[in-house]
């Protein structure tokens, strides 16, 4: 942590138990990402530093608005495609395997009486609708729920065409969060190719992609048009749009969510 950081209450990674002991916490933020290469320029841990910033930046918000919540560690483990998991460094976690990271989380928030839990994922690979569905008959007490921040339709309007992996939305991004870790000269155009057959184009079937099929540089979309102006603007909405599901989780009981 930098000198001039101060500690926050609202993060564990920079916060202590002489403070933690003293709040009575409602919402635990579990940010969520993977480590993959990302077009030529973005760093590997892109998804997880994107989840991360996200989860503090709303969870400030939601503090100052009296909404007791904390932002857990990070996990910086995806599930990949074929065409990814072979290229060096990028690593693939198993959906079961990310079930038991998740029980684990949910079996330490419920000894210790903290009932809400959101994750905020950052990794399209990532589907924890039929992980939290399996777990969720365990925590009957307990809130579990996910935001996806990337599928939020409202951040494509700040782009021109904000792309599927490491384009313009998510360069942007970095740009404004982490302007150290880009080089937007490296970039490839983040060209790519679909499927042949029609039944998958038109999402009729599904199927992974296979990566190394689909893009020569990793990307899909092109991060020309990245700019420092739109990756603020896209990631002050992503704050305050999940600040405001933040506070209303602290402040409604569990058996109160239903109408």
């Amino acid at each position: 942590m930098k000198k001039n950081d101060k500690m926050k209450p609202y993060i564990l990674n920079s916060t202590n138990w002489g403070t933690v002991k003293s709040e009575k916490y409602e919402v635990a933020i579990l940010p969520w990402g993977a480590t993959e290469p990302h077009n030529l320029h973005l760093p590997y841990g892109t998804d997880t530093l994107q989840s991360t910033d996200i989860s503090e930046g709303a969870a400030k918000i939601a503090w100052e608005k009296d909404a007791k919540c904390m932002v857990l560690p990070a996990i910086p483990l995806g599930v990949q495609n074929p065409g990814q998991i072979e290229l060096p460094f990028c690593l693939n976690t198993r959906p079961s395997t990310q079930k038991l990271i998740l029980e684990d989380i949910l079996i330490s928030l419920r000894t210790q009486s903290i009932r809400k839990l959101l994750i905020v994922n950052s990794h399209g690979g990532n589907d924890f609708k039929t992980i939290i569905r399996e777990l969720q008959p365990q925590f009957l007490d307990m809130f579990i729920g996910v935001i996806d921040w990337f599928k939020l339709s409202e951040c494509h309007a700040f782009f021109d065409e904000a792309g599927d992996h490491a384009g313009e939305m998510e360069t942007s991004l970095m740009q404004y969060l982490y302007p150290n870790l880009i080089d937007l000269n490296m970039a490839g155009d983040g060209s790519s190719s679909g499927f042949a057959l029609e039944s998958l184009r038109s999402k009729l079937i599904w199927t992974p992609r296979n990566w190394s099929r689909v893009s020569v540089d990793t990307g899909i979309g092109n991060p020309e048009k990245s700019t420092i102006e739109k990756g603020e603007k896209c990631y002050k909405y992503i704050c305050n749009r999940i600040a405001e599901g933040l506070v209303e989780l602290a402040t409604t009981d569990t058996e109160n969510i239903y109408e």
